[in-house]
C-alpha cells in the first residue's frame, strides 16, 4: 500500500465540495452524539435561572433532513462546478470559431486576388501576342513595297515608268516604250534636238523621247520629277501625251 507522501507541514487543499462534505458529517456527528447523551424520559434542572429545564430529543427525520441538506448542497456545488466548465468551454469554442472564419476569410481573399493576378497576366501575355502579331502580318507588306528598286539604266527606268503608268491607267508595253526610246535619243536622256522646227521656235525636243517644254507640263504625271531631263519624268510625260493623240505609244512608229 503506498505511503503517505505528505510533505511536513502542508495539508492537501480542500475543495469546495470536499469543505461541505466534512460540514455536514460534523454536524450529523453532534446531532448523533447529543441524542445519546439524553434519556429519552427524564427530565433536568438547573439552578441557574436562565436555562429552563426542557427536555432534548433528535427524530431520526431530524437527522434525515441533515442529510439531505448536505446531499443538496454538494449536488449544486457540483451543478455549478459544471456550469462554469461549460461557460469556459462556451468561451473556448466561440474564439475558435471565430480564429477558424478568420482564416478562411483570408484563403477566400487570398484565392481571389491570385485568381485576379493570374486573369491580369493572361490578358497582358494575349495583349501582346496580338500586338506582335499585328507587326509581322504589317511588315512583310512594308519590306516588299521597299525592296522593290530599280536599276539606274534604261531598263530600269522603263521598267519604273511602266509600274507609274499602270497605277495612274496610262497604256504601254516594254517593247512600245523601247522601240521609240531607241529611234528619238538611242538611249541618252541628255539629247537635245537643236535643228528641227521645235528648236527654231524656242523650244527644243529634250530627252530619251524627245518631249518639247510645253508637251511635258501639259502631260507630266504626279509623283515624277519636273524635269525633262529625268528619264522616268520624260519617259512617263511622252506615253502620256501618245496615248492621249495616238491611244498608246505602242501606235508611234516615228516622229510625233
Amino acid at each position: 500500500m503506498p505511503k503517505n507522501t505528505t510533505t511536513p507541514g502542508h495539508s492537501p487543499k480542500l475543495t469546495k465540495a470536499h469543505k461541505l462534505s466534512i460540514a455536514g458529517v460534523a454536524t450529523l456527528g453532534a446531532a448523533a452524539l447529543a441524542f445519546s447523551l439524553v434519556p429519552g424520559n427524564s427530565g433536568t434542572t438547573t439552578t441557574d435561572a436562565s436555562v429552563s429545564s426542557a427536555k432534548v430529543a433528535y427524530s431520526d427525520q431530524q437527522i434525515k433532513d441533515v442529510k439531505a441538506s448536505v446531499t443538496d448542497q454538494l449536488a449544486g456545488a457540483d451543478l455549478k462546478t459544471q456550469d462554469i466548465a461549460a461557460k469556459k468551454k462556451a468561451v473556448a469554442d466561440a474564439a475558435a470559431k471565430k480564429a477558424a472564419d478568420k482564416k478562411k476569410a483570408a484563403d477566400v481573399a487570398a484565392e481571389k486576388k491570385s485568381a485576379a493576378e493570374a486573369a491580369a497576366k493572361k490578358k497582358a501575355s494575349e495583349a501582346r501576342a496580338k500586338k506582335a502579331a499585328s507587326r509581322s502580318s504589317v511588315r512583310p507588306q512594308i519590306e516588299t513595297v521597299a525592296a522593290k528598286t530599280y536599276a539606274n539604266n534604261l531598263d530600269g527606268w522603263i521598267r519604273e515608268s511602266l509600274d507609274i503608268m499602270a497605277k495612274k491607267g496610262i497604256p504601254g508595253s516594254y517593247n512600245g516604250l523601247y522601240r521609240n526610246i531607241m529611234r528619238e535619243s538611242t538611249g541618252n536622256p541628255n539629247a537635245i534636238n537643236g535643228w528641227d522646227i521645235n528648236a527654231q521656235n524656242g523650244v527644243p525636243s529634250i530627252g530619251l523621247l524627245q518631249v518639247i517644254k510645253p508637251t511635258f507640263d501639259a502631260y507630266h504625271v504626279a509623283g515624277t520629277a519636273w524635269s525633262q531631263y529625268d528619264p522616268v519624268a520624260n519617259i512617263t510625260a511622252a506615253a502620256n501625251y501618245a496615248a492621249d493623240r495616238y491611244g498608246s505609244i505602242d501606235n508611234v512608229n516615228s516622229a510625233y
